[in-house]
């Protein structure tokens, strides 16, 4: 294991954020938001979910926004998928990374995307074939994210063996990398250890690089923290904390983008983002959402004393 000091903070507030409130966006206003963080130095935006409008009405313009975001030089434009459909309409918009969920309980993804175990995998089978018909220069990164693998709100705990046995499975598909996803806020920092280094032995550490982290109980920054001790070089998070899974009871928001830069830059590690900058943001998309909870004690406490000076010296 080998620890890196550059972070790359995926921000998800697009499309995890927007999916788990009522206020529709127009794509206007999600455009203000992206190309605001984007010159605040995020690189890597979660900008929409390829899901039937009947399901999700706030992410019906998500091949719009992929198309106005790949705009932004540098930026890696990633989207969600429910299942083959959708894979194939995140092709044709040209989005750089494509997420898959592959929940390790069968109960959450009846819920979730309304398919067995068993049924997912020849989803994501396709969704590979599809991938590689794409040419190499152009070709996006797909990647399966292992939700509830901390646990389920439905099933209760998750058997730690059978999450590391089904990261292989989906590897031998074919997929690029597999993700670890704590979808209802249930992990803690021993378990994601132990999760991600199984996986890095049986798999290699290249195979997952990235966590998707909830706070519902607390624990988010602190299974972060370990994250990053460890080797995880890229960390899911949310603007104001916006966030959670419709689809799995009590889960609540995401990590806070805010708070999770504030710690990293404060220990050292070089997250590329200027935190005064992301501050505007925040009340920026806040008065987007003015109906809508927002969470963080960075924006509530405020930056230290001396903190620019600090980050130009350390």
């Amino acid at each position: 294991m080998s620890v890196t000091k550059q972070i790359l903070i995926s921000e998800v507030g697009p499309r995890d954020g927007l999916q788990s409130i009522n206020t529709i966006l127009s794509t206007d206003d999600k455009m203000q938001w992206i190309r605001a963080e984007y010159e605040a130095g995020v690189r890597e935006i979660e900008v929409g979910s390829f899901v039937p409008a009947t399901v999700l009405p706030q992410l019906a313009d998500t091949a719009e926004v992929v198309a106005a975001s790949r705009e932004l030089t540098g930026l890696t434009v990633a989207v969600l998928v429910p299942n083959f459909r959708g894979c194939e309409a995140a092709i044709a918009a040209g989005a750089h990374k494509i997420s898959i969920p592959l929940s390790m309980s069968e109960a959450h993804s009846l819920k979730n995307v309304k398919k067995t175990h068993s049924a997912m995998l020849e989803e994501i089978k396709r969704c590979v074939q599809a991938v590689q018909t794409v040419p190499s220069d152009q070709r996006p990164h797909f990647e399966v994210g292992l939700s509830t693998a901390f646990g389920c709100t439905l099933e209760g705990q998750i058997n730690e063996d059978f999450v590391i046995t089904m990261a292989q499975r989906v590897l031998d598909l074919g997929v690029d990398e597999v993700g670890l996803s704590d979808t209802t806020g249930m992990g803690n920092p021993a378990q994601l250890e132990r999760l991600t280094t199984g996986i890095w032995k049986k798999c290699g550490e290249s195979k997952l690089t990235g966590v998707h982290l909830h706070n519902t109980r607390g624990q988010g920054l602190a299974n972060a923290l370990r994250a990053v001790e460890i080797g995880i070089s890229t960390i899911d998070s949310s603007l104001g904390g916006l966030g959670g899974c419709p689809f799995a009871p009590g889960a609540s928001g995401n990590i806070i983008t805010e708070d999770l830069v504030f710690m990293l830059e404060a220990m050292g590690f070089d997250t590329g983002i200027d935190l005064e900058k992301l501050l505007c943001v925040r009340r920026e998309v806040a008065q987007l959402l003015p109906n809508e909870a927002w969470y963080g004690f960075t924006s509530l406490a405020g930056l230290p004393l001396g903190w620019s000076q600090q980050a130009k010296t350390r």
